[in-house]
C-alpha cells in the first residue's frame, strides 16, 4: 500500500461530544453495507467501545487512529491495513468536537482530517437553535484552513418547520446540507461511566443498527455525500516493517476477552501477529483458564468492576494464572485487568471480592475518582513490556482508586501527561507479573 494514495473517505466530526456523530457513523456504516458496499471504518482518539459497534455495523474490523499517542509509522500502518481491505469507502468517526484532543493541543479530529486530506462531515446537534447554526458552522468551516468542511448533517431536528428555517440560514454559506435525523429516542445508544455499553452487551444490537441505518437512509442524500468523499493522501514511506506499535510479550499470547475484559486495540493485535506471536483468547466470566501453552497472558481493561462476584468465583481462571506465573509466564493487567491481578475490588456497593492475588494491590470503584488523559510512560526495568528504559503512549481513563499497595516495584518509573506535568511512578510489578491503570498505545 506503501506510495498508493487512501481509498475515499468521509471524517464524521462535531462541535461537541453528545451531538450525535456515532449513531451518525454506525446509520452510515450499516446502511451502506446492507446497499452493498464495501465500506471500512475507523474511529480516532483512544477509544475502544465504538469500534466495536463500527464491526458490527459494517463487517470489517475497526481500528483507532490516535494523533497524539500514535508515531507516524503506526498511523500510517493503521490506514494502509485499512486500505488492503479494498474499501469503496472509508467512514472515519471522530472524537469530542472537531478541534478537540490532548491537554497540548494536539491528537485533535482535524490533524487526522489534515493528514489525510479527507473531508469533514460537520453533525450539528440542532436542538434549541436554528438560524444560530448557520454562525457555528460558518466558524468550523474557516477555523483552520487545512480542514475542509464538505457539508453538514442536523441532527435532532424538531420538524419540517424546524429544517426549513436551517435550510435557509445555511444557504448563503455555500456549504452543502447533506440531510437530517429526527429527534428520536430509539435513535440513542445506552452509556455507562466508561462510555456507551459495550457491543456484545446491547440487548438489540442488530435492531438499533438496522434502526440508525433506516433513519439515515431516510433523512440522508447518500449519493451526494458518497460524492463528497475525497481520496486520501498517500500513508508514504513511514509504513512499519519491522519493530510492532507495542513488543509482543509473549510468542503465545492468552488475551482474556469478553464483556469484563474488552478493551484491547485491533492495531495491536495485528501487530502481535505480525511480530510472529500467536493470540489465543479465553473468557474468565466463563471461568476458562488461559491457553496452558501461553508463555504470557493479557488481561486487557474493561468493566471486572460489574462483574466481581462471577470472578471472585472463578476457580479456573484464577488457578491457570497462578499456574501460569509458576511456570514462568508473563502476565500483564490493564486498568480492569489490573484491579484483577490485586488482592481485592471493592465494587460500588462497598462489596469487597478476592482478586487473583498475583499483585499486592487493593483497589475500589466504591469512591469514584474520575483519572483522564494520555500519557508518556517509561519502563522502570527489563521485562515482558521490552527493555528498561522504554517510552510508550498511553492512555487513562477510569474511576477506580487504588486503596493500597504493599509492595513490588514500579512498572513504569516516569509518567507525565500531556502537558509533560510529572505525575510520579505508576504501575506495580513483581518478577514478570505486572499492572497499572495505562492502556498502552504505541512506543514513543
Amino acid at each position: 500500500m506503501t506510495g498508493r494514495p487512501l481509498p475515499p473517505g468521509i471524517i464524521v466530526a462535531a462541535p461537541a461530544s453528545g451531538s450525535g456523530k456515532t449513531t451518525v457513523t454506525l446509520g452510515l456504516v450499516r446502511r451502506l453495507a446492507l446497499d452493498g458496499v464495501r465500506v471500512a471504518s475507523l474511529k480516532v482518539g483512544p477509544d475502544y467501545i465504538d469500534p466495536a459497534f463500527h464491526a458490527a455495523a459494517g463487517g470489517l474490523p475497526c481500528r483507532n487512529l490516535d494523533a497524539w499517542a500514535m508515531r507516524p509509522s503506526t498511523l500510517a500502518r493503521v490506514l494502509s491495513d485499512t486500505a488492503s481491505a479494498k474499501p469503496e469507502l472509508v467512514v472515519v468517526e471522530g472524537v469530542m468536537g472537531l478541534f478537540d484532543g490532548a491537554a497540548d493541543g494536539t491528537g485533535s479530529t482535524a490533524d487526522i482530517a489534515a493528514s489525510t486530506g479527507w473531508p469533514v462531515v460537520l453533525v450539528v446537534d440542532v436542538r434549541g437553535q436554528a438560524a444560530s447554526a448557520a454562525a457555528l458552522v460558518r466558524g468550523f468551516a474557516s477555523h483552520r484552513p487545512d480542514v475542509r468542511i464538505a457539508g453538514v448533517v442536523f441532527n435532532r431536528v424538531g420538524g419540517e418547520k424546524h429544517r426549513r428555517m436551517l435550510d435557509a440560514a445555511l444557504a448563503p454559506l455555500g456549504i452543502p446540507v447533506f440531510g437530517a435525523l429526527p429527534r428520536d429516542a430509539a435513535l440513542a445508544v445506552p452509556d455507562r461511566h466508561l462510555g456507551l455499553v459495550q457491543a456484545m452487551e446491547h440487548a438489540d444490537l442488530d435492531g438499533f443498527l438496522d434502526r440508525a441505518a433506516a433513519a439515515v437512509g431516510a433523512g440522508l442524500d447518500l449519493a451526494a455525500l458518497r460524492s463528497a468523499a475525497a481520496v486520501g493522501r498517500s500513508p508514504g514511506s513511514a509504513v512499519e516493517t519491522g519493530e510492532a506499535s507495542l513488543r509482543p510479550p509473549g510468542q503465545r499470547i492468552a488475551v482474556a476477552e469478553d464483556e469484563a475484559f474488552a478493551f484491547f486495540y485491533t492495531h495491536v493485535a495485528e501487530a502481535w501477529h505480525r511480530a510472529g506471536a500467536t493470540l489465543v483468547p479465553f473468557s474468565p466470566l466463563a471461568d476458562h483458564a488461559p491457553d496452558s501453552r501461553a508463555d504470557a497472558i493479557w488481561l486487557p481493561g474493561g468493566y471486572p468492576e460489574l462483574h466481581a462476584g462471577r470472578l471472585a468465583a472463578a476457580g479456573r481462571f484464577r488457578a491457570g494464572l497462578a499456574a501460569a506465573v509458576e511456570r514462568g509466564a508473563a502476565v500483564h493487567g490493564e486498568c480492569g485487568g489490573f484491579m484483577v491481578l490485586g488482592q481485592g475490588l471493592v465494587d460500588a456497593d462497598g462489596r469487597r471480592h478476592g482478586m487473583a492475588g498475583l499483585l499486592p494491590v487493593e483497589t475500589s470503584f466504591a469512591d469514584r475518582r474520575l483519572h483522564l488523559g494520555y500519557r508518556r510512560v517509561r519502563l522502570a526495568a527489563d521485562g515482558p513490556l521490552g527493555p528498561g528504559g522504554t517510552f510508550v503512549a498511553a492512555h487513562e481513563f477510569h474511576y477506580a482508586r487504588l486503596t493500597g499497595s504493599d509492595g513490588g516495584d514500579p512498572l513504569f518509573d516516569a509518567v507525565t501527561d500531556a502537558e509533560g506535568r510529572e505525575l510520579g511512578p505508576a504501575g506495580v510489578r513483581i518478577g514478570r507479573v505486572g499492572g497499572s491503570f495505562l492502556h498502552l498505545i504505541d512506543r514513543a
